[in-house]
This record gives C-alpha cells, sequence and structure tokens, in this order.
C-alpha cells in the first residue's frame, strides 16, 4: 500500500533533480563552494573601493566598468555555448576567475593598494562570467529531465542562497579582523577547487553540425527572443526590477546614515536569508503549470519591499524588507529559469543563454550605476524608496504590455511541449546508444 506523501514533504525542496542525475549534483556542489567565494569578492571589493574612496559614485561605478564586458561576452559566451564543449568552456573560465582573484590579493597586499587594478578586475569577472554562464545555464536543460525543471531552480537558487548567507557574513568579519587580502585568498583557494571539481562533469559537446560563433548567430537567437512575447516578458520585467531597485552598492551608507555600522553584514545577508526561505519551502512549486504569475509577483514584491526598506529608519525593519525582496526575487527567478529551460530549443539554449545573462545582470550592473548616482544627488534613502516605486510602476506596465506572459502555462504552450518532446527523443535516443537497444541504430543513422 502507497503512503500519501506528507504535507512537510510538499513543501520542502523537490529532490528529484538530485536523484535521477549525477552532473547535477555535481555542478550543485561545486556551484556552493564557487558562490562562496564569489559572494567573499562581491563584498570585500566595493568595500575597498568604499576604504579607498570614501565616495558612493566610486563605488557605483564598478557597476559601469563592469557593464560592457557583460554584455560582450555574455553574447559571444552564448554563441560559444552552441559551438563548444560546455564542460570545456565552464573549466577555462573557473581557471581564468581564479587568475582574477590571485590579482586581488597581490594588490591587496601591497602597502598602499591601489585603486585601479580594482576596477580591471572587476571588468575581468565580469567577463569571465559573462563567457561561463551561458554553458552552465544551457547545460541544465540537458541533464535535467523536463518535468523537473522547477524543482532544479530551486535546488540552484537554494545553493545561491547558501554561498548569499555565509559569503557575505564571511566577508564581513574576515575584512574587518583580517583584511581585504584573506577574503581575496579564499577567494582563490575556492575557484582552485571549483575548477578541479569541473574535471569530473561529463563531456557536452556541441550538436553536430553546430556552426561557428558569430554576429548573425547571435541575431538568430535575439530574432527568436525577440518573436515570444513570454520570453521578452521575462528579460524585460528582470532588467526594470533590477536597474530601478539594486541599491545593494550603497548599502555601507544606508548603514552609516541609520546608525547602524554593524549592520552592514547583516544587510547584505538578509536578501538571502529571504531568497534561502522560500528555496527551503519551494516543494509546492514542482505542482504549478503558470510560472508567468511567479516572475511578475515575484518581481511586484522585490520592488514593494525595497522601497519600504529605503522608507524605514528602524534597521530592524529594514532587514526583514530585504528579506521580503530576497523572497520575491527568488520567486520571479524560479519563472523565469523554468520558463527558459521549458520552452527553448536546444539548438538555441546557449545563445539565448547569453542573453538571459544580460537580463539578470545587465540589470544589476545599472542598478548599482543608478543607485550611486542618485545617492550623491538625493541622499541614500531617498535613492532606495523611490527606486523601489519605479519598479513596482515598470512591472505593471511591462505585465499590461506583453499580458501572454501571465497566460503562460507549461501544459498547454506550443514551445514548451515542442521542447519536451524534443528532450524526451534525445535522451531515448541517448539510452538507446548506450544500451545497444533496439532505436540505437535509428538513432546513429540520425546522427549520419
Amino acid at each position: 500500500m502507497t503512503s500519501k506523501p506528507s504535507k512537510l514533504s510538499s513543501v520542502l525542496p523537490d529532490l528529484s533533480p538530485w536523484r535521477s542525475s549525477a552532473d547535477f549534483r555535481l555542478l550543485w556542489i561545486q556551484g556552493l563552494i564557487a558562490y562562496f567565494g564569489s559572494f567573499m569578492a562581491m563584498i570585500a571589493l566595493p568595500l575597498q573601493i568604499k576604504d579607498l574612496t570614501e565616495s558612493p559614485l566610486a563605488v557605483g561605478a564598478m557597476g559601469a566598468v563592469e557593464l560592457v564586458p557583460l554584455i560582450v561576452f555574455g553574447l559571444y559566451g552564448g554563441a560559444l555555448a552552441d559551438s563548444a564543449d560546455r564542460r570545456k568552456l565552464i573549466i577555462w573560465t573557473e581557471v581564468g576567475l581564479a587568475v582574477l582573484a590571485t590579482l586581488l590579493l597581490v594588490n591587496a597586499m601591497l602597502p598602499d593598494p591601489m585603486l585601479w587594478p580594482l576596477y580591471v578586475v572587476a571588468a575581468g569577472v565580469s567577463a569571465m562570467a559573462g563567457l561561463q554562464r551561458p554553458a552552465l545555464d544551457s547545460l541544465m536543460s540537458r541533464i535535467v529531465p523536463h518535468d523537473q525543471l522547477t524543482a532544479a531552480a530551486a535546488l540552484n537558487n537554494l545553493r545561491w542562497q547558501f554561498g548569499g548567507i555565509a559569503g557575505p557574513a564571511a566577508a564581513g568579519l574576515v575584512v574587518a579582523w583580517s583584511g581585504h587580502a584573506t577574503a581575496y585568498g579564499i577567494t582563490l583557494v575556492t575557484f582552485a577547487v571549483s575548477a578541479v571539481m569541473c574535471l569530473r562533469l561529463a563531456p557536452a559537446p556541441a550538436a553536430e553540425g553546430a556552426e561557428k560563433p558569430s554576429l548573425r548567430g547571435i541575431v538568430e537567437g535575439a530574432r527568436y527572443a525577440w518573436s515570444r512575447p513570454v520570453l521578452l516578458g521575462t528579460y524585460a520585467i528582470d532588467l526594470v526590477a533590477m536597474f530601478f531597485a539594486f541599491p545593494i552598492a550603497i548599502f555601507p551608507f544606508l548603514a552609516d546614515d541609520l546608525d547602524a555600522e554593524w549592520s552592514l553584514g547583516l544587510m547584505f545577508t538578509a536578501i538571502a536569508v529571504g531568497s534561502l526561505l522560500l528555496s527551503v519551502m519551494s516543494g509546492w512549486t514542482s505542482k504549478v503549470r503558470r510560472h508567468g504569475l511567479f516572475v511578475v509577483f515575484g518581481a511586484g514584491i522585490w520592488g514593494l519591499a525595497i522601497a519600504a526598506a529605503g522608507w524605514f529608519d528602524n534597521i530592524w525593519l529594514v532587514l526583514l524588507c530585504l528579506a521580503v525582496a530576497g523572497a520575491g526575487d527568488t520567486l520571479s527567478g524560479l519563472g523565469r529559469m523554468t520558463i527558459w529551460n521549458q520552452t527553448i530549443p536546444e539548438e538555441l539554449r546557449g545563445r539565448l543563454a547569453g542573453i538571459e545573462v544580460l537580463s539578470y545582470s545587465v540589470g544589476p550592473q545599472l542598478g548599482q550605476v543608478r543607485s550611486g548616482a542618485m545617492a550623491g544627488w538625493t541622499g541614500t534613502r531617498t535613492a532606495i524608496w523611490s527606486g523601489g516605486v519605479l519598479c513596482v510602476a515598470g512591472v505593471v506596465l511591462l505585465t499590461a504590455a506583453l499580458p501572454k506572459l501571465l497566460r503562460y502555462d507549461s501544459a498547454t504552450d506550443e514551445d514548451a511541449l515542442r521542447r519536451k518532446a524534443q528532450q524526451e527523443k534525445t535522451l531515448a535516443e541517448a539510452a538507446a546508444t548506450a544500451t545497444g537497444g533496439p532505436g540505437a541504430e535509428s538513432a546513429r543513422a540520425d546522427g549520419a
């Protein structure tokens, strides 16, 4: 007799991708280590710029420096992911990140650390991330079954949040007690370990007949995205939300305004805590088919909570608002990742992943510039709450302009059904080839 699932199991994260894919398990653990190191550097770098300049505009300028490499290498990395072995691409970019962490470490150990190398390394990290993320993101739809993609996105968010909580918290303590060099040294070790772990991934070669990266191929991917209102809505809403309501770069100045300098690490951590709580209770999301609702309502919650965080002058209420914002951002992210992996054809997945890198990375970079510049003109808190209000207004307008996003249903959407059939055929052919079963000859014939 089969027992009914408990209420607890319907709330806790769905572990199906972890059980069904060895590569997913490896990438999850590797990512946990890499994210911890990335968050260490993400906090240590703006703190060092603040220490050297005491200027919110100088801190916000880091986003401007990172923007162009992210755009160029994100688009190129997407095309490269469709035409190269994604495993090799991931490994070499991890090595590149380790080299950049070494440069930060050397600069921090100088008697008088220089400012300009911090911006140069920030641009280099942005370029490496632009190359790597499309390969990582496009790999998910290849190694995880179609009906487990929402669960995989939730588990990846859980991993990201562990790093997002432990990394900033550790960075604040490490920088305060041991200096920036120690933080960069820890980052270097995590990237080195991550690169070694990636060597164990199964090869992920490009499909037979794949073309070399080219401008024409990138344009082809962009045209596909533009022709799909659901995809367009996911990109646009995330860009708007992050541009107007991503004030993380000016958190050090918010802590000063609230006379709570001690709370800086908690501010960075609060967003991750809220996201973690939603991820821990994400079991129910595997049963949802209307993922467009996640995108819209999650982005709206993010904007409202950021607006409230800028308005309140009680530090504990601010931290609570930031936690709520983190939960909203994660909900929106689950919707975006699921729609992307459920609908985009395999032959375009890398190039569209490059566009996705821009949608969820360029927004925060521009958001840092906006918040830093506006804080210098109007004050820190005004820059934060006004950005949250503009975020909500932008989400409402985009939802009205792209109503198909709200109506998205994975059980009826044509692109989702087509991608599901494509993945099932690929998995069946791979299994038949591996076992020498009845489908092996037809699979080899199709490949020829």
